[in-house]
């Protein structure tokens, strides 16, 4: 039996959590730049901070020598240890919301499951990633939690959920041929389906220009409740993400859900752009993390923050909105929600 018909669901952000998981940033293709990795430590331990105020942080630590490098960081930036679980897991990277596990979670058993989807590093653009696709494995034993092997490619990331039902994705991203070559539109909305627990697939078309992901779902288009969605447009014609975010607000607008609504769709600026070192990276609005408390929201030294800042705050009227300076930590090409992946209470 899949998931799906044994009750199991990934529930929405918002669902209360137990943890929000991470892997610690090492050198990698992400950060080996000169002093890259330590520059990002400010911003990185604020967010883990931000986290810690409302549930616990789960660090995968890649070893021995690291994990007293973060225990070390945590008395530094006065963040609570008894908030942090530190468990020796290698890793490759520090994007664990792709190559973390899935929770589901079945509300009748008061159970919960690991999807242990295959992770590729966003079509092998980044070798080696071996460890990183045991990471969910690890993290169900470490949990005494079951877990499940689709045998597909799939990345947290691309899929976005309103918790009752229904899933968004890109088609930039997911019928990439780098992911799954051998399943078509079809065949992948099943798998969708049968290991996440959902009854209905909604396609955007395109990504953000600068993410390597081939168009993640969430630098573009958030859920904020079961029947509404934020979504990041760009006024400025000359810009490079206007048409592929006028096409994404599109899309949006012809969607209906199960419940037989339209889409309740609020409009997100995206930044002024983000250069470094002559790239343009992926800023973005939509990046950010729900926790119990708070809304963890990335920020680029830019006109926009506030504004972005309120809009969010409108939407989630019961939780702080905390930003956080992501300029230096969207040099690895992503932001908070790229980092984190949440662990659901039942």
């Amino acid at each position: 039996m899949t998931p799906k018909q044994k009750g199991f669901f990934f529930p929405s952000e918002w669902h209360p959590h137990r943890a929000t998981w991470l892997s610690f940033p090492q050198s990698s293709d992400s950060w080996d730049y000169g002093e890259r990795l330590e520059r990002i430590y400010p911003a990185y331990m604020a967010f883990i901070k931000a986290i810690a105020e409302s549930e616990k942080v789960c660090i995968n630590a890649t070893h021995e020598a690291q994990k007293t490098l973060i225990k070390k960081l945590l008395e530094q930036y006065e963040i609570d240890p008894l908030q942090v679980e530190i468990p020796v897991h290698p890793s490759n990277d520090s994007w664990c919301r792709d190559h973390g596990p899935a929770f589901l979670i079945n509300p009748n058993t008061k159970e919960r499951m690991i999807v242990e989807w295959g992770y590729n590093a966003w079509g092998g653009k980044y070798p080696p990633y071996d460890d990183d696709d045991r990471i969910p494995v690890r993290i169900a034993e470490y949990l005494g939690l079951p877990y499940v092997e689709p045998g597909i490619i799939m990345e947290g990331g691309s899929v976005e959920f309103n918790g009752n039902g229904t899933v968004l994705t890109s088609k930039s991203c997911l019928l990439n041929p780098n992911r799954n070559p051998h399943l078509n539109q079809q065949q992948i909305e099943q798998y969708l389906q049968d290991y996440y627990g959902v009854e209905q697939i909604l396609w955007v078309t395109d990504g953000i220009v600068g993410d390597d992901t081939d168009g993640h779902i969430d630098d573009t288009t958030r859920f904020y409740n079961e029947d509404s969605v934020l979504t990041v447009v760009e006024h400025d014609k000359t810009d490079d993400n206007y048409h592929p975010l006028k096409q994404n607000l599109e899309d949006l607008s012809k969607m209906t859900l199960l419940n037989g609504k339209s889409l309740n769709i609020k409009e997100l600026p995206m930044p002024n752009a983000v250069y470094d070192s002559g790239i343009r990276l992926p800023a973005s609005y939509a990046n950010f993390l729900i926790t119990n408390g708070s809304v963890i929201v990335p920020t680029y030294r830019c006109n926009k923050d506030d504004i972005a800042l309120d809009i969010i705050q409108s939407c989630f009227t019961d939780r702080k909105i905390t930003g956080i300076d992501a300029t230096e930590i969207i040099w690895g090409l992503g932001s908070f929600h790229c980092l984190s992946q949440q662990e659901p209470i039942v």
